[in-house]
């Protein structure tokens, strides 16, 4: 872990070795996948059964390809009535906040007489990708799966890893009470290429969702055009702004609520209070050794982590602009007065009550975040990712003797007689 302070020589320096340090894949995984998906190109099924084999430890023919529809309802109804609960919870505020993503399709007619408007429609197939190996997570199913379904989408389809063959009955669980139509037993890069160029047994899809390791990451940018997808992740990433009136032990948690996740991770602190970084610090060290999770924590933190001290509060954003977190925790009284200058995070957690884990289940907005500063550029996942507007118009004979002479003009100026023509023909003089 890192101590900067911004009035100490050498800080802007620093923290631009902060700002640009790369905790993502190197060209071997970009090497690596570029061979993986021309195999599943190239063979499909062969190239999938293969690299399951190799990589997850079984023979898909053996396991079976396709987990069915009884498997998932069985899954789903072994599940402790207390854990079915929370999927439940955790599914009706996800699709009840989603509901409202929604784009109203639109139609008028300006004062030239043009008829002018956009329609939204779903994608028809979209694919979701669960990452399974170091942990499998229910609550990426929800996020992907039910902006996809509140979008319209008619075929949903679900690959994840399972390794030796074992499969997660919560992550099973959570497709079926998302209403995913098909899941795979396949993960890694060759998924993704599976979902792209479709095999034998597979369909394509239109769009591809859902995080995953490097190799899934770098498949998605390789494979970006061949299908759409939702973003190119890179390690989870939180910034905590806070000041002393928090009590350490909670901003120490969210912090490594993060660490935890892998050893690329970044957790970062703010704060204007010396003895209050002081103490956060002490109780992340002490933290790490209660967690199972504690030596990936503390790769994560030793490597990555950081505490930063500013003079103020409102002086931490400018910094955490330049950061453009994956998640912000503004941990103050009064987190709107900060909120209101805050240009650049993937998603926002306002108030001392509001831990960024809260929004990885139940809360409602979308998990599935940009990272690696693309909060800049990106937005989180939502019902629009699967979703594309058709703009259309229509001109009668008033429309186009209205506007058609300036069309005429600008396309005889660019050099395109046919243009000029095919608009000058209609025109009434």
């Amino acid at each position: 872990m890192i101590r900067l302070d911004t009035r100490e020589a050498g800080f802007a320096a620093a923290f631009d070795d902060l700002v640009n340090a790369r905790r993502e894949a190197d060209s071997d995984v970009e090497r690596d996948v570029r061979v993986i998906t021309a195999s599943v190109r190239d063979e499909g099924d062969a190239a999938i059964r293969a690299f399951t084999q190799k990589f997850d430890g079984h023979d898909l023919d053996e396991s079976g390809w396709r987990i069915e529809s009884s498997e998932l309802a069985a899954a789903y109804d072994g599940l402790e009535p207390d854990l079915r609960a929370a999927l439940e919870l955790a599914r009706d505020r996800i699709a009840a906040y989603h509901q409202k993503q929604k784009p109203a399709d639109s139609d008028s007619t300006d004062d030239a007489g043009v008829r002018l408007g956009a329609r939204w429609r779903s994608v028809d197939a979209a694919g979701v990708y669960v990452p399974g190996g170091r942990a499998a997570y229910p609550s990426s199913v929800l996020m992907n799966a039910i902006p996809a379904k509140v979008a319209g989408v008619e075929r949903l389809v679900m690959v994840t890893p399972t390794p030796k063959g074992e499969v997660n009955p919560l992550v099973l669980a959570a497709a079926h009470i998302t209403g995913v139509d098909e899941v795979w037993r396949i993960g890694g890069a060759q998924a993704i290429a599976a979902l792209a160029y479709g095999t034998q047994r597979i369909a394509p899809v239109d769009v591809v969702t859902g995080p995953g390791n490097a190799w899934v990451a770098e498949a998605k940018r390789q494979l970006y055009g061949v299908v759409g997808i939702d973003m190119v992740a890179g390690p989870s990433e939180i910034v905590v702004v806070a000041d002393a009136a928090n009590d350490p032990e909670w901003i120490a948690a969210d912090l490594l609520s993060q660490s935890e996740h892998d050893p690329s991770s970044q957790s970062i602190l703010f704060t204007d209070d010396a003895l209050f970084a002081d103490s956060v610090a002490k109780a992340v060290d002490r933290q790490i050794g209660t967690l199972s999770t504690k030596d990936v924590a503390r790769q994560s933190w030793d490597a990555n982590g950081a505490i930063i001290l500013v003079p103020d509060l409102m002086a931490a954003l400018p910094l955490v602009d330049r950061l453009a977190p994956e998640h912000l925790e503004l941990a103050v009284d009064d987190p709107d007065s900060l909120f209101a200058k805050v240009r650049h995070a993937g998603s926002v957690f306002l108030g001392r009550h509001t831990p960024e884990a809260v929004g990885d289940y139940v809360a409602g907005p979308n998990h599935v975040l940009p990272t690696g500063r693309r909060a800049r550029f990106s937005s989180g996942l939502s019902v629009l990712d699967f979703m594309k507007r058709t703009s259309f118009l229509s001109l009668g004979q008033a429309g186009i003797d209205a506007i058609g002479p300036a069309a005429v003009k600008l396309a005889e100026t660019e050099g395109l007689p046919a243009h000029a023509r095919s608009v000058a023909l209609r025109l009434k003089s």
